[in-house]
């Protein structure tokens, strides 16, 4: 039998910016009481990220998807699998000290944020693909290779 791979379906660009749009002012709205959650077993989180913009100086916050990993959190700098790098992934390349916020976490705390690199990337990479299955397909989409985010905890 033939099997035919097939690329997995993204919703129109419109819809997914409105969709993290209206999710960050949900959580604005609700003062962060809705909007967070924490990841599941075979699932991801949410969070809150808030950068230092590289031109601008004012802060910019996003709500991304992400998972643990020991002390630190990880994300994607997928921008909705578009192909342009996402603002925030800039802006914390110019600036990785940055804010983040999860539920249960007792408010905002500062963390340093870099890309994963080598060995490091290739485990946390694979540890996306536990939790959605056409994490490959999706990042096909993309002209430059996606970073993997990992954000360290600073005191």
């Amino acid at each position: 039998m033939n099997e035919q791979k097939t690329t997995p379906r993204l919703p129109p660009r419109w819809f997914i910016r409105l969709f993290w749009f209206t999710h960050r002012r949900v959580y604005r709205l609700t003062r962060g009481r809705l909007g967070l959650w924490r990841p599941k077993s075979k699932g991801w989180g949410a969070m809150s990220v808030t950068t230092v913009g590289r031109r601008t100086g004012l802060e910019r916050t996003v709500m991304v998807g992400y998972f643990e990993d020991g002390p630190n959190l990880v994300t994607l700098a997928m921008n909705g699998w578009g192909e342009a790098e996402p603002a925030w992934w800039l802006n914390m390349q110019a600036h990785p000290d940055v804010r983040i916020e999860v539920p249960g976490g007792g408010g905002p705390r500062p963390a340093t944020g870099r890309a994963a690199r080598g060995e490091e990337r290739e485990r946390l990479w694979s540890r996306w693909r536990e939790i959605d299955k056409d994490l490959d397909a999706f990042a096909a989409r993309r002209p430059t290779e996606t970073a993997v985010v990992v954000l360290e905890p600073r005191s």
